[in-house]
């Protein structure tokens, strides 16, 4: 789990040593904070078409609490008491000939406390933007701007294609941090659609990606996605300069080094769901085992016809890493079993297991939810190797290593 004052204000972030007060530091001004001004020139023509034209605009406020607890008897502070909020301002202006101009604006209050009870204390916190748009839209087009959440392909839980996220499939609120860029897409009446994308600003790694990206450096890609006899497939594509330095101290670093991304994925919906999904990076620099990376994913679905349906998700990854493309000299096999059954209207089990083939790992996690209208509350256990390896591992404190059990409570208002 992750997770100041409001948007436009500095990032702050507190920090607290095990044993000693807290401290305070601010990490500069938020970036991009005009760009809601820039996506209204967008709807300015729109407006002057027909200006006796009818137009109505919504305002709402609206918010996520998460709080949680977790014990966890082998970490060093064997207790993790954490809280985020999640306050959301949506406006919507519908513009003449079912045009739209809509803005996104919500931010990411996070604390924790970390506690060996009667020994030692630790304190983190952030205060951050979490979703910042605006989008101007229109029957088959629409371009958004700003912080957001930008993902795609075909499969459910592990994903070659998660290029610009980190959702982990064992989180129920599915937190993950967005990306500061331009999207448009164009949808055709055939149910094909067409992605293009720009980045600026993100250079922390983001989904799959070991090295940082180059600071004041832009990223972009774009994605095609066609209806095929019983699914779709899609063909996407991504560029950036990658920041290699200190990635490994025994291999060769670049401040700048070129790195092209190409993805494949198709789904179709047969007697059971399937899926394959692919992704290849590779760098024009030698990073040695670095310059190339594949990751290889297979999965099918099934609701099988017990009590109230019994649903159920197979995956298997492949990630490959190697100076030669497609030598798979350096390999990890990552098997998946996702079960959730209903208990009545509002409680669902839930299990996933990760085989880590290479490793000779089995990680284990169940999960007992109750979810109402507003609320819900979800009991977690979890039983997994003291080191945790898994590559969708999203949690900065790592707090599903070992063996512990999580309360996660969820307020929406």
């Amino acid at each position: 789990m992750k997770g100041k004052g409001g948007i436009g204000e500095q990032p702050c972030k507190v920090y607290g040593p095990r044993g000693s007060g807290s401290s305070v530091r601010c990490t500069g001004p938020l970036r991009k904070t005009l760009i809601i001004a820039l996506v209204c020139l967008f709807a300015l023509p729109a407006i002057s078409q027909d200006n006796t034209a009818s137009m109505s605009d919504t305002l709402v406020f609206k918010g996520q609490l998460i709080s949680w607890a977790n014990v966890n008897p082998s970490n060093e502070l064997p207790v993790w008491l954490g809280a985020r909020y999640l306050p959301q301002l949506n406006y919507n202006l519908n513009l003449p000939k079912t045009h739209l101009f809509d803005v996104e604006a919500s931010a990411n209050l996070f604390g924790t406390i970390g506690l060996h009870p009667f020994d030692s204390l630790a304190s983190d916190g952030d205060i951050k933007p979490y979703r910042l748009w605006a989008r101007y839209s229109a029957p088959q087009f629409e371009f958004r701007l700003g912080l957001q959440k930008i993902n795609f392909g075909s499969a459910s839980l592990l994903r070659p294609l998660m290029w610009f996220d980190q959702i982990d499939p064992r989180d129920p609120i599915q937190f993950t941090d967005g990306v500061w860029g331009a999207l448009g897409r164009y949808y055709f009446l055939n149910n094909a659609n067409i992605w293009l994308w720009g980045l600026y600003g993100n250079n922390n790694p983001k989904g799959w990606e070991l090295a940082k990206t180059s600071k004041r450096q832009p990223e972009f890609g774009g994605r095609i996605q066609y209806p095929i006899p019983k699914g779709e497939a899609g063909l996407s594509f991504h560029h950036r300069l990658a920041d290699t330095r200190g990635l490994d101290a025994s291999m060769p670093a670049f401040a700048e080094a070129p790195e092209t991304r190409i993805g494949l994925d198709a789904k179709l919906d047969l007697v059971v769901g399937c899926w394959v999904e692919a992704s290849w990076t590779t760098n024009s620099k030698n990073l040695e085992a670095f310059t190339n990376q594949e990751l290889i994913n297979a999965g099918l679905d099934y609701t099988f016809g017990l009590g109230n349906g019994l649903y159920t998700i197979f995956e298997q990854l492949l990630v490959s890493y190697g100076e030669e493309a497609f030598s798979f000299s350096n390999t990890t096999s990552l098997s998946l079993l996702s079960l959730s059954y209903p208990i009545g209207l509002f409680d669902r089990l839930g299990a996933i297991v990760y085989i880590d083939w290479a490793n000779g790992k089995v990680y284990n996690f169940v999960n007992w939810s109750k979810q109402f209208d507003r609320t819900a509350l979800y009991v977690m256990g979890y039983w997994n190797p003291e080191d945790n390896r898994l590559p969708t591992q999203n949690s900065s404190q790592n707090l599903y290593s070992g063996v512990g059990v999580q309360l996660l409570f969820l307020f929406n208002h």
